[in-house]
């Protein structure tokens, strides 16, 4: 099996990592955090940005805005040890200097990885890979960081497991609340030319990208020279890489000796989106199957077929866009806002 990583920007789970990496070559590393944002800012609460003694840096607080003051002030959190409180917005001369002029705050809290923070970090970082949601409670006055794994988050009040990030205050103490639950994995089941363009769209749109495929003509790394590639068959694959709540299966080959047994794993599990490519003559063929080896007509309703946005997609690439503007809404799970839009005027009463 080939395990080398698609390409693609590094997100938060890669900023981690990367902090943990500089802390045990023993470098001096500091983690800069968004703990509160407000109108248009330009990265999420919980983005992470890790800086290291001689200023190189990894992740993003501000797509670019503020970076060099955080950069700085970390630089001075490895120097002395003391956390750091940063807030920018609009008002402020250095938010102007530095580009942040959009109508947004953001605050950032920046702390030292010393020795008991750097175990903390190794522990959320497998918890992170495992894909077990957890949560890092950190006292922004100072005192020393909790990691909650999804066990304990039973025994929290309301405030504190609500599942959301953010600044909370507990117990006469503010505290950071940082949850982090599993990133977006897309499984594709064929490594077919769409399945080319869609590995390396899906990557650069945040996904961890695998691809399964047993027939070794196809799952090359000749044809796929970034991307992981499982050569098992889907039956022995998807269980053993796991379904989740926030996988993504699209299924390409046409094959039904390969398709059909990864569309009942998945159609079985949590997966937030199943697909699977083929006509609408292909597609009653395959619910006959489905159905014939015991899929429940419920199941088969959560199945994408034919897969895809319907832009008029006509080349692989093409393909591969409408695919990956499918999964990203129904992740969203928002409806299109031309449909939205449809609804509205439809609903309205002529007087």
């Amino acid at each position: 099996m080939n395990e080398t990583r698609l390409s693609a920007p590094v997100d938060d789970a890669g900023v981690l990592r990367q902090a943990e990496s500089w802390r045990r070559m023993g470098r001096g590393v500091a983690l800069a955090t968004v703990v509160e944002t407000f109108g248009s800012a330009p990265r999420p609460i919980g983005s992470h940005l890790a800086v290291d003694e001689a200023g190189a840096f990894c992740g993003s607080v501000s797509a670019g805005c503020v970076e060099g003051e955080v950069i700085t002030a970390a630089q001075d959190a490895i120097a002395d040890g003391a956390p750091r409180f940063l807030e920018f917005g609009v008002a402020d001369e250095v938010a102007w200097r530095v580009g942040l002029s959009c109508g947004g705050r953001i605050a950032v809290h920046i702390e030292r990885i010393d020795a008991d923070r750097l175990v903390l970090l190794s522990a959320l970082n497998r918890e992170i890979a495992a894909r077990r949601p957890c949560a890092v409670i950190t006292p922004l006055e100072g005192g020393a960081a909790q990691l909650l794994r999804a066990d304990d988050f039973a025994a929290l009040n309301a405030q504190l497991r609500d599942g959301k990030s953010g600044l909370v205050r507990h117990e006469g103490r503010r505290l950071f609340v940082n949850h982090y639950r599993p990133g977006p994995r897309l499984l594709v089941v064929g490594a077919v030319h769409v399945a080319q363009a869609l590995a390396v769209m899906a990557a650069l749109a945040g996904f961890d990208v695998t691809i399964v495929d047993p027939r070794g003509a196809y799952a090359s790394a000749e044809r796929f020279p970034q991307a992981r590639l499982d050569m098992r068959w889907p039956d022995e694959a998807l269980p053993d890489i796991g379904l989740d709540a926030a996988t993504a299966v699209v299924v390409l080959t046409h094959d039904p000796k390969i398709d059909d047994p990864a569309l009942r794993l998945a159609l079985a599990s949590d997966c937030f989106y199943v697909g699977a490519l083929g006509s609408r003559a292909t597609h009653a063929r395959r619910v006959e199957r489905l159905k014939a080896s015991g899929v429940t007509p419920f199941a088969l309703e959560r199945l994408r077929a034919p897969i895809g946005l319907d832009i008029a997609a006509i080349s692989p690439a093409e393909i591969a866009v409408s695919i990956l503007a499918e999964i990203i809404l129904a992740r969203g799970q928002k409806p299109l806002r031309r449909l939205v839009q449809d609804a509205s005027s439809t609903s309205c009463v002529v007087g």
